[in-house]
């Protein structure tokens, strides 16, 4: 099943067993003991190894075992996940109280950082690069400078992927070391005219900027991938009415991870990320 809609779903998770073993069916069974690949069933929990009759539990080591809900429940989770529908909203759907629901929401968010660790490739060609604040309406200082707020940096590759992280400050030492831990020497770097950014050329960047108080675009210098991602996030995350500082890298990284991955599975990978299944 490369893609779970819903009626797929509905079919799954009619039946307890029938979702046990279809999360089962993901998975590379091996006894944890000897190796051997070859179990049966003693419970929907539990597998006895065929070779050395020891029994163990597929899914102790996945995130499903962090919250005691049924296999369907969790499916049905990962669904609604996919679907960005809130965590209020899915509890009410999947019949969980809401603290599980967020919990189990939180511990995709958690996997998806994982996933996105394993998986810190150096982005090269075309690429452009901003920073931008995420926070609440207050009085103040707006823009660079601005107080209270989650200071976002981000870079993208033109036509590939971004690559967002949060930083303490605007400097050229925080841009640049940013930069050159994520992006190969001898990209193209374009930004827009912030002072910190003019180290670049230094670094082993060739490096264009574009002067936003005249022009949003000279040619091909341009950022408007970048800012058209900040819009995508800024979008999403907005109707969260505020989100804690403790958790912003949580929901920050989803929108990277949802960004990069837009035209793939997100069930699929999901499900994968939950289970601990290696995906390409």
């Amino acid at each position: 099943m490369s893609c779970m809609d819903f009626l797929s779903l509905a079919r799954v998770v009619a039946d307890e067993k029938c979702a046990h073993s279809f999360i089962l069916g993901k998975m590379d069974l091996r006894c944890p003991v000897c190796g051997c690949k070859s179990s049966y069933m003693m419970s929907r929990m539990r597998l006895r190894c065929r070779a050395c009759r020891s029994d163990f539990m597929p899914l102790s080591t996945t995130f499903l075992s962090r919250i005691k809900i049924p296999c369907s429940k969790w499916l049905t989770l990962i669904k609604l996940f996919e679907l960005s529908i809130s965590a209020r909203k899915a509890a009410g759907e999947v019949g969980v109280s809401y603290k599980t629901a967020l919990k189990a929401f939180d511990l995709m968010r958690i996997a998806i950082i994982n996933e996105l660790a394993k998986r810190d490739e150096a982005l090269r060609g075309v690429i452009e690069a901003d920073e931008t604040y995420f926070g609440g309406r207050r009085k103040g200082k707006r823009g660079r400078g601005s107080m209270n707020k989650s200071i976002v940096f981000g870079i993208l590759e033109r036509e590939g992927r971004v690559h967002i992280s949060i930083v303490k400050d605007v400097s050229a030492d925080t841009l640049i070391n940013e930069t050159v831990r994520k992006v190969r020497r001898g990209s193209i770097v374009y930004t827009d005219k912030w002072r910190s950014y003019d180290s670049l050329m230094f670094s082993g960047y060739r490096h264009l900027s574009v002067d936003h108080q005249h022009k949003f675009k000279q040619g091909k210098v341009y950022i408007n991938g970048i800012e058209g991602f900040w819009s995508y996030a800024k979008e999403r995350l907005i109707k969260y009415h505020g989100i804690s500082k403790e958790k912003f890298l949580l929901y920050i990284k989803e929108m990277e991870w949802r960004y990069n991955n837009r035209n793939r599975d997100l069930y699929g990978l999901l499900l994968n990320y939950m289970l601990g299944v290696n995906c390409t």
